[in-house]
């Protein structure tokens, strides 16, 4: 896992050309360096943030060429978040597995994207309230397939920053058989804020869950390797570069919460509806007779 780190907080994160892009591939050389050396084990994998690459490797060369630099001196496939062009009028979330060999191969694009911050549902609605929506100049496509990939021998279920919240797009990432959990995410935006911290949360709580190791992979911060049991085995500082070496065991168990799925809310909702319902209705009949 690298943590590249951003050259500065807040909406532009990316404002320098490349420099997002240049910190991960800098890491990753140096993760590399320490193979070589003897001092770090060799990745079967590497996995970077969403937006690790702030410009589109598709359509930038020297975006790629850095990329597939990056791939063939670890030795290893990379996961790479970008904001790819298209489909159409829109861009796209995407994570890409970038081999060392043959280059950027099999993807994900983000099935969630943000309203009012990815895309603008009724934009001259929302105009009406605020010229701010037009921070959002592209909208972002929603994508329309599972995120689990193949990528050094490991079946990859990725998501990407807070769709690791929407109970069904984990559910189906496990059931798709994601031997592990990814969740790439860019908090540059956040800057010392809680969001870091609470999305962790919601990953150890996903691990524990689906019984996955989950890797919160973050531009810069919180990025982590959760166990199975929710227990942190690393965990980064926020605007700090950071690379997690870590064995990670594929499983394909299913869980008890796996199999009830989203049974119990129902019957909890059900049950305080009940409640409700069992108060108000003698309340309201004893109200009318004392009228």
């Amino acid at each position: 896992m690298i943590q590249g780190d951003v050259p500065q907080a807040g909406l532009d994160f990316n404002a320098r050309r490349r420099a997002v892009l240049d910190n991960h591939v800098q890491q990753t050389i140096s993760l590399a360096a320490a193979v070589a050396a003897g001092d770090r084990a060799q990745p079967d994998l590497v996995v970077w943030p969403e937006n690790s690459s702030d410009i589109d490797p598709y359509l930038n060369e020297d975006a790629a060429r850095q990329i597939s630099r990056a791939a063939e001196v670890v030795g290893a496939p990379i996961l790479v978040g970008a904001v790819v062009e298209g489909p159409g009028r829109f861009i796209s979330n995407t994570g890409i597995v970038w081999d060392p060999e043959t280059g950027p191969g099999d993807t994900y694009v983000k099935r969630h994207p943000v309203p009012l911050a990815e895309y603008v549902p009724a934009r001259g609605f929302f105009r009406l309230f605020s010229d701010k929506v037009d921070l959002v100049r592209r909208d972002f496509a929603h994508g329309t397939e599972v995120g689990v990939l193949e990528m050094g021998g490991a079946r990859v279920g990725d998501v990407i920053c807070f769709e690791v919240v929407y109970d069904s797009l984990v559910a189906d990432t496990v059931e798709a058989g994601a031997g592990m959990l990814v969740v790439q995410t860019n908090n540059a935006t956040f800057g010392f804020t809680d969001e870091s911290e609470q999305q962790l949360a919601a990953s150890r709580l996903r691990a524990v869950e689906f019984g996955r190791t989950v890797v919160v992979a973050a531009t810069s911060g919180i990025s982590a390797v959760v166990a199975p049991d929710g227990s942190l085995a690393r965990r980064s500082e926020l605007f700090t570069p950071a690379v997690f070496v870590e064995d990670v065991a594929q499983r394909d168990s299913t869980t008890l919460a796996e199999r009830l799925g989203a049974a119990p809310e129902w019957v909890l909702t059900a049950l305080g509806a009940g409640a409700v319902l069992a108060v108000a209705v003698p309340a309201g009949r004893r109200r009318r007779a004392a009228r």
